[in-house]
């Protein structure tokens, strides 16, 4: 993982001197493109920066092969915002290795604050059963079919979609699977008690892949917990419900971070 390097660039600049530094990781097989509806909305203090991780359509295959801790990557882009980061904002699998990532670091080490969109977690390891990983296998191109509806400029061919969901599937491979559905199996052992700052999980109550259930009982564990649940939203409420997530977004962020002043 060594010889792999993350891009880290400003997507939007804030309307003020004192920007809130909120830096934005996409999810598995995605790109920085995924925050542009949130780009839009989102309050004018928000200096927006988006990362390009290993995971995603830029990445090479190799990210997922044994050896070394994705979740390395968090804080490799972290450290390459300039004059730091005050929000960080994770999706789906960069929500996972974000929580890995934070409960492992020293304080100083830490955002302000920090938002898990569509976050994966169970709490006890007897949650994951046989049919829990066929799930996930059987459905995995799916989130992948769902977020190129989305990303479409105009209406797919719905059998086109599928096949380019497949290619996708493919490209990520069996083991970039298997690093998902690990980071997934070691959610119910996260230090949550660790994790003190604050933190806001946003999810739609319609997600078939990282249910709503999950966040709740993400947010049930930690000692600085917010839940935001959006009606009528799948896997990606920032594309899907985007007014309404950075309404959540910056509700939390001027309670948490800007009233606390920012550096």
């Amino acid at each position: 993982m060594s010889g792999i390097d993350v891009v880290v660039r400003r997507a939007r600049a804030a309307a003020q001197e004192r920007p809130v530094r909120a830096l934005a990781l996409h999810g598995l097989a995605a790109t920085g493109t995924s925050w542009n509806a949130y780009g839009q909305h989102a309050a004018p203090d928000v200096e927006l920066w988006t990362a390009e991780l290993p995971w995603g359509q830029v990445g090479a295959p190799a990210w997922s092969l044994p050896g070394g801790d994705p979740a390395d990557w968090i804080g490799a882009a972290m450290d390459k915002v300039p004059g730091g980061v005050d929000v960080l904002i994770a999706h789906s699998y960069s929500a996972l290795l974000a929580l890995e990532h934070l409960a492992a670091a020293p304080p100083q080490a830490r955002p302000g604050a920090l938002v898990v969109v569509s976050p994966f977690h169970r709490r006890d390891p007897a949650d994951f059963r046989w049919d829990t990983a066929q799930h996930y296998l059987s459905i995995f191109q799916d989130v992948f079919d769902e977020a190129l509806g989305l990303a479409a400029t105009r209406p797919l061919d719905p059998g086109m979609r599928q096949d380019m969901a497949l290619l996708v599937r493919d490209r990520v491979g069996p083991y970039g699977w298997f690093r998902f559905y690990g980071s997934y199996l070691r959610s119910p052992f996260l230090d949550t008690a660790a994790l003190d700052l604050p933190v806001l999980a946003v999810a739609g109550r319609d997600d078939r892949f990282a249910p709503p259930e999950d966040a709740t009982a993400l947010v049930g564990t930690l000692p600085r917990g917010r839940l935001c649940l959006l009606e009528g939203c799948g896997h990606f409420p920032m594309a899907e419900r985007p007014r309404e997530f950075a309404d959540a977004v910056h509700a939390f962020v001027s309670e948490s971070v800007t009233s606390a002043g920012v550096s």
